[in-house]
C-alpha cells in the first residue's frame, strides 16, 4: 500500500520499486504502476519493509532536503537518508558542552522522565475512568500512586542512574496494569510485559510499529532545530543511536499508546491484522499497517492544549515545540527545559 498522509508518502508494500520520472515519483510492483505523487507535494519518504528506491530519486531528494527514511516489517527504524548537514553549529557546540556537563546532563534527563511519568499517570487515572472493572480499577489507582511517589522522589535524584532506575520502575509499574487497559478483544490481545526484537504478541507488535513512527518524527523535529539526533542526555550515546531523539520520544510515548489502546478498544485493530512468522514474531500486515498509519496522522492533526502556548495546537506539531523548547535551554535561553505534558 502507498499512502500519502500530511505531505508524507508511505509505502508498505513488499517489493515496491519508486522511482523518479518527470518530477514524479512511480510506485511499481512488476512493472504494474500503482500510485504516482507529483515531488513538489511530499516533504518526506518512509518506506517499510522490502521496498526499492532509486538511486536518482534518493539523490534527488537528499539535493532537496527531503528525508527517506526506513523501517523494517517489524515497524522498527533502520536508516534515514538526509542531505547536506545544516542547521546552527554554535547551537551543536552548546549541546556538546551540555553533554559533557554532569549538571546540564543530569537536570534535561530528570525533564525527560518527568514528562514521561507525568504522562504515564494521566493514561492510567484516564483509563482508571472509562474502566468498569472494579479489581482492574484498583489495580490501574495502585498503579498511578506508585508512579506519583516516583514523580515525587525524581528531583532528589543524585545521578543518571538514579534518574535512569526511576523511569525503569515506572515503566514496569505502568506495563504491569497494562493489560487492565484493554477493555475488549482480551482474549485477542494478552498482554504480559513489554518484549520486543521481535515482538511475540500484537499489542506489543502495535506499540512497536508506533514507537518507530514516533521516532521518526522526534528524528525530524530535532533536526528542524539544528540540533543533533544521535548526543542525548538520558539514553546513553553509542554510534548509530539517536541518542537525543529517544530522549524526546519518552514524554510521547504515552500519547502513542493511548492511541494504541483505542484501535483496541474500539475494534480498528483486529486479529486479522497480523501474522504470525515462525519461530515466534508477530508482526502487522499490510492491512494492519494501513490502519495504524491512518489513525497515526489524524492522531496527529487533532488540536491538543500545549502547557506553554496560549493557543491549540496540532498534536504532530508537539515534538516540534518541544525540540524548540529543548533547543532554547541548552543555549540558555530559558532557565530549564519544560517538557510536554498532558491535560
Amino acid at each position: 500500500m502507498a499512502l500519502e498522509l500530511l505531505n508524507t508518502l508511505y509505502v508498505t508494500l513488499e517489493n515496491v520499486y519508486l522511482h523518479l520520472q518527470n518530477e514524479t515519483i512511480r510506485v511499481e510492483q512488476e512493472g504494474k504502476l500503482l500510485k504516482s505523487i507529483p515531488l513538489h507535494h511530499l516533504g518526506a519518504i518512509v518506506v517499510i519493509g522490502n521496498v526499492l528506491v532509486s538511486p536518482a530519486l534518493l539523490a534527488r531528494c537528499a539535493e532537496d532536503g527531503r528525508s527517506v527514511v526506513w523501517l523494517d516489517m517489524q515497524g522498527r527504524f533502520r536508516a534515514r537518508v538526509e542531505g547536506k548537514t545544516t542547521g546552527n553549529v554554535l547551537l551543536r557546540r552548546q549541546q556538546y558542552a551540555a553533554c559533557d556537563n554532569p549538571a546540564s546532563c543530569l537536570e534535561l534527563a530528570r525533564a525527560f522522565v518527568a514528562g514521561k511519568l507525568h504522562n504515564l499517570r494521566f493514561v492510567l487515572k484516564r483509563s482508571e475512568r472509562d474502566c468498569h472493572s472494579s479489581s482492574a480499577r484498583h489495580a490501574l489507582r495502585d498503579a498511578s500512586e506508585a508512579v506519583a511517589a516516583l514523580i515525587t522522589a525524581l528531583p532528589q535524584s543524585d545521578g543518571l542512574d538514579a534518574v535512569r532506575g526511576i523511569e525503569g520502575a515506572a515503566s514496569q509499574v505502568y506495563f504491569s496494569v497494562f493489560h487492565h487497559m484493554v477493555r475488549v478483544q482480551q482474549e485477542h490481545f494478552p498482554f504480559d510485559g513489554r518484549n520486543r526484537r521481535p515482538p511475540r504478541d500484537p499489542m506489543n507488535a502495535l506499540l512497536s510499529f508506533l514507537y518507530a513512527l514516533l521516532l521518526t518524527d522526534c528524528l525530524s523535529a530535532l533536526e528542524s532545530v539544528g540540533l543533533d539526533p544521535q548526543v542525548g542526555f538520558l539514553h546513553a550515546i553509542r554510534p548509530g543511536k539517536p541518542a537525543l531523539a529517544l530522549d524526546l520520544m519518552e514524554e510521547f510515548r504515552p500519547v502513542v499508546d493511548r492511541l494504541a489502546l483505542t484501535l483496541v478498544n474500539r475494534q480498528q485493530i483486529q486479529p486479522q491484522h497480523f501474522e504470525h512468522r515462525p519461530p515466534e514474531a508477530v508482526l502487522l500486515n499490510g492491512d494492519g499497517r494501513k490502519v495504524v498509519l491512518v489513525a497515526y496522522q489524524e492522531r496527529k492533526q487533532e488540536q491538543v492544549a500545549h502547557p506553554h502556548l496560549k493557543q491549540p495546537i496540532p498534536m504532530g506539531l508537539t515534538p516540534f515545540v518541544q525540540a524548540r523548547l529543548l533547543a532554547r535551554a541548552i543555549r540558555e535561553d530559558v532557565p530549564h527545559y519544560s517538557p510536554f505534558i498532558l491535560s
